[in-house]
């Protein structure tokens, strides 16, 4: 892990945030998108899941699951994007909370689960290597097409109006994701024109997986 133990506790000891993150991933990516957007500064803890360091038993002791992002605020633990970024970010309207908490729970339940590193790891092994990318790109599409038809009715410039709320940070990571799969956002009209809008928003722009300090150079020229 790049973030040592001893380092961890002295940050610790000045309250500093602490977000346990890796550049590529869409569950820390929506919170580091959150916690641009309230001003709060934080320590980047680099934990890279393509070399396991997510089972470190260091990292372990943070969240025993062994996922990413954690955030670390004092003696405060929360090892959950949801958890993380639920409260401040929903509209005070119970029918757009509503649409906020199912396009949130579509994203993080029926998309981002099934294309992670895990899952895509053991299709490759049991089934073939040729099949993780069909399998990535039909769990997208799939869940992109229900989140097209939820949010047209619904929206404003983002997601559910005019503000930025709980839905776009997880919407925005997952179109980042969906081109990495290769899936033609054309198909999804209303879709990509959230995805242009998140992309002026520096809170947006700062938290994208290009520009975090762990981001491979290889990453920059390579597709």
């Amino acid at each position: 892990m790049t973030t040592g133990s001893s380092e961890r506790e002295a940050a610790t000891k000045e309250n500093k945030l602490i977000l346990y993150s890796y550049w590529r991933s869409s569950c820390s990516y929506r919170v580091r998108i959150g916690l641009n957007l309230k001003g709060l500064k934080y320590e980047y803890a680099s934990i890279n899941v393509l070399k396991g360091e997510q089972r470190d038993p260091e990292f372990l002791k943070l969240n025993p699951i062994g996922y990413i992002p954690v955030l670390v605020d004092g003696d405060i633990v929360l090892a959950d994007s949801f958890a993380i970024l639920l409260h401040p970010f929903l509209p005070h309207d119970i029918h757009k909370r509503a649409i906020n908490y199912q396009a949130a729970n579509i994203v993080s339940s029926s998309i981002q689960p099934l294309q992670n590193l895990e899952v895509l790891k053991y299709i490759e092994d049991k089934v073939s290597p040729d099949e993780k990318l069909a399998w990535a790109k039909y769990h997208i599409k799939k869940g992109f097409t229900a989140l097209e038809k939820l949010l047209k009715d619904n929206a404003g410039r983002y997601a559910t109006g005019d503000e930025v709320f709980l839905a776009d940070l997880f919407l925005a990571p997952q179109f980042s994701a969906a081109t990495r799969f290769h899936v033609d956002m054309a198909d999804f009209p209303h879709l990509a024109r959230l995805s242009k809008a998140y992309s002026e928003v520096p809170a947006f722009q700062d938290a994208m997986p290009e520009k975090q300090p762990d981001t491979p150079s290889s990453a920059l020229v390579t597709p």
